[in-house]
Formats: structure tokens, sequence, C-alpha cells
């Protein structure tokens, strides 16, 4: 009989409760792009390319600027961890004015260089243009949707996950409301389809943001967090919560670089085989969603750990994360093995997509287990300090190891050749991220208590 030893136990049960709304408000991220797409797909498939050319640069710059607001959430566990609850405040500060140096930059570049961009890949006569209008949509609500992230990691960290987790699934509701009235123009405005869809999605991101600002504003504890208390600047404290953004942001930037480009390489195959990655990279995307949830409730109880200077803390925090993740993900795999052909015929009944995808994601399932380790040791390597190791690590595997084999294997292997690609990368990433993890906590223990110092 296995036996959990009860620190153990006690780090399970907070994983668990701080994980599964944390999931459940990932996979709502999820939920509120595809409402998106199948609305207006379901409206037009004209207007449905116009909506995916306008919504992939946008959400390239937004998976890269999340990462780069992950310091809200690691500095604040960290002061929760040393007792400093009063600090917590100036890291939310921080963090807002970071996302809306973010948002109002991402804004400026997207509205500058999208339609450009678009313009210039050689697209079919009238799509760059009919991608245009929502772009620059899309591209007004990133300050909103980055405000309403930095908002999200802040009430993660103190342990409160559940109201984003709430207003995420508000806010598709409020989208997918507005879709239904706007996107067939119900009320007569002179807009509609992709445009009509932008500006749900807007709508959305903003309600978002104003409910979970309005709601940290009235937490009883908000006086005591020092949220309303104008602190001393800390060059330090700030130095370091950038720190952990650059280097986290650095990390999604590579990995969603890398899968772009190998849904280039997909597009070298043919139309039926980059619709079968497309559809195989979704249903790995839904699944991922369950490490992001899990790595972001670790990083809060290693940050924890961390930043009272725990260092069995850290270990056993991070070993049971990654005992979880394992469990669940292999969970997901024995269960999507079996079903492959239903999952896939839901997104399609060609027969020439299914006899391509099928096999595709049954062979994908091989990297979920490892997919979702590297994920949660990313994040506990951060949590404990060790920022910019992950980075490199995730170049490693997805630049120098993922891209290159995709791009040998897929003229022979076809898109089974992509996906032992990421097989081989996810395999790499999580042997490297794991053992980096074990190794900054053995080190840790080995500092004597007396020696411990954090950093600011």
């Amino acid at each position: 009989m296995f036996a959990i030893s009860p620190p153990s136990r006690t780090v399970l049960r907070d994983l668990l409760t701080l994980a599964w709304p944390v999931v459940l408000a990932r996979i709502g991220i999820m939920v509120m792009g595809l409402t998106d797409a199948i609305v207006v797909g379901n409206f037009s498939s004209t207007e449905l390319a116009f909506h995916t050319l306008a919504w992939t640069p946008t959400s390239i710059v937004i998976t890269t600027a999340v990462g780069l607001l992950l310091g809200v959430q690691v500095m604040t566990a960290r002061r929760l961890g040393e007792g400093r609850r009063g600090d917590v405040g100036a890291v939310l500060r921080r963090g807002l004015v970071y996302s809306l140096w973010l948002g109002g930059g991402s804004m400026i570049g997207l509205m500058l260089v999208g339609p450009w961009g678009l313009a210039s890949i050689g697209l079919e006569d009238g799509l760059a243009e009919g991608a245009r209008l929502p772009l620059l949509v899309f591209s007004l609500s990133m300050p909103a949707y980055l405000v309403s992230v930095a908002a999200q990691f802040f009430l993660e960290a103190l342990g409160k996950p559940k109201p984003g987790m709430v207003a995420m699934w508000v806010a598709n509701g409020v989208n997918l409301a507005l879709n239904l009235l706007l996107v067939p123009d119900l009320l007569g405005l002179g807009v509609d389809g992709a445009l009509a869809s932008s500006w749900a999605t807007f709508f959305a991101r903003a309600a978002l943001a104003v409910f979970l600002i309005v709601y940290i504003v009235r937490l009883p504890e908000a006086r005591a967090l020092g949220i309303f208390r104008k602190a001393p600047r800390d060059p330090l404290a700030e130095a370091e919560q950038r720190k952990v953004g650059y280097g986290a942001g650095s990390s999604y930037f590579i990995e969603v670089g890398a899968f772009a480009l190998m849904t280039l390489i997909a597009g070298r195959l043919g139309t039926n085989e980059t619709a079968a990655w497309a559809v195989v990279l979704n249903i790995s995307a839904i699944v991922f969603m369950i490490p992001m949830g899990l790595s972001s409730a670790a990083a809060v109880l290693v940050g924890r750990a961390f930043g009272a200077a725990d260092a069995q803390g850290v270990m056993r925090a991070g070993l049971v994360s990654l005992a979880v993740i394992s469990t669940l993900t292999l969970a997901i795999a024995l269960i999507v093995w079996p079903t492959a052909p239903l999952l896939i015929g839901a997104y399609s009944r060609d027969p020439a997509l299914i006899a391509i995808a099928v096999p595709a994601l049954v062979l994908a399932t091989l990297f979920f287990v490892a997919d979702g380790i590297q994920a949660v040791a990313a994040q506990a390597n951060r949590a404990a300090g060790d920022i910019w190791w992950p980075t490199i690590m995730h170049f490693t595997a997805y630049g120098a190891v993922m891209m290159p084999l995709g791009w040998v294997l897929a003229p022979h292997m076809g898109v089974d050749g992509l996906v032992w690609a990421i097989i081989i990368a996810s395999l790499v990433s999580s042997a490297l991220l794991t053992g980096r993890f074990i190794r900054v906590a053995r080190r840790m223990q080995r500092v004597a208590s007396g020696e411990w110092r954090v950093p600011s």
C-alpha cells in the first residue's frame, strides 16, 4: 500500500484545491476563441478565414505577454511565504503597470505592423483586407485582457482562484451572447461576421478586467495587503519581478513560435494533412490546459516555500506536483487513445482527414505525460528562483530538437512525423527540467538554514 506522509498529504490537498479552478479558468480562455470560431464559421466560411487570420498574431502576442506577467504570481507567493502580506499590494500595482505597458505597446504594434504583415505574406485576394479590421479590434482589447491576466495571477497566488474562474466563464457567457447577437447583425448595426465577433471579444475582455479589479479592491483584507498603500520604490524587487517575467515570456514565445513553424511545415504536406494537424494540435492544446493550471498551482506552493526559506517544502511541493500531473496526464492519455475516432469525428466527417488525424492523435497521447511534466517543472523552477535555465532548456528542446526533427520527418512520415518530433522534444524537455528542479531543490537543502538568503 502506497503511503503518503502527512506533509505531502497537505501539499496534495492544497495543490488540488488551487489547481481545479485554475484549470477551468485556462480552459475558459480556449473556449472564448473556440466560441468565436464556431459562431463565425456557421455564419460564413469566408468570415471564419478573416477571423482566424486576425486572431493568430494576437494569440502569439498574448501568450508571450502572459509569460511576461508571471512575475505577479511568483512574487506574490514569495512575499506571502516570507510573511510580508503587506507588500503584496506593491507586486500587484507593478503588475498592473506592466500589463498596461505591454497591452498598450502590443496594441500599437499590432495596429501598425499587423495589417502590413497580413498584406505581405501572399494571401489570396481579399483575405488580408477582410482580416484587417478584426485584427485592429482584437488589438484594442489587449490592455484590458492583460490587466485581467495580472489580476488573475494575483488572486491565484493569494489562494483565491475561484473568482478568476467564475469571472472567466461569465466573460465567456458575455462573449457567446454578443456573438449570437452581433455576428448575424440581429441588432441592425451594419456590422457582422468576423468584425462583429472581434467586438464581442473586446467587450467580454473588458468585462473580465473590470470584474476582477473590482473584486480585488473590495477584498476585506485589501488594506492589510497594501493594495491601497503606495509603497516606496524597491528597485531590487522590481528587477526580480521583471526577471521572472522575462524568463517565462521568453519560454512561452519559444514554444508558441516553434509550434507555429511546425504548422507551416504541415502546410507543405497538403490540405488534408494541414487540417488533420490543426485538429490534433487543438485537442492536444485542450489537454494541455490541465498542466497549465497545475503548473500555476505548483508555482504558488513552491514560491511560498521558497519565500519561507523552507527547502524541504520546495522539494516536496515540486515532487508532489510532478507526481499529480504525471498521474492525471496518463489517465487522460488512456481515455483519449481509444476515443480518438470519436474526438476527431466531432471536428470533421471528411474520411480523408479522419484517416490521417486518428492515428496521429493516438500517437500524440505518447507526449501528454512528458508535456505535462515539463510545464509543471518549468514553473516550479521559476518559483524556486531558477529563471533562465527553463528558457534555455525550452530552446534546446523545441528550437534545436523539435523543429529540425519535424522538418526531416514530416516529408517521410506526414503528420505522424510532426507528432514524433513533439514526443521526442517533450521527453527531452521534461528530463532536463525535472533534473534541473531536483538539482536546485537539493542545493537549497544543502544550504545551512542560517546561511539561507532569498533574493529580494
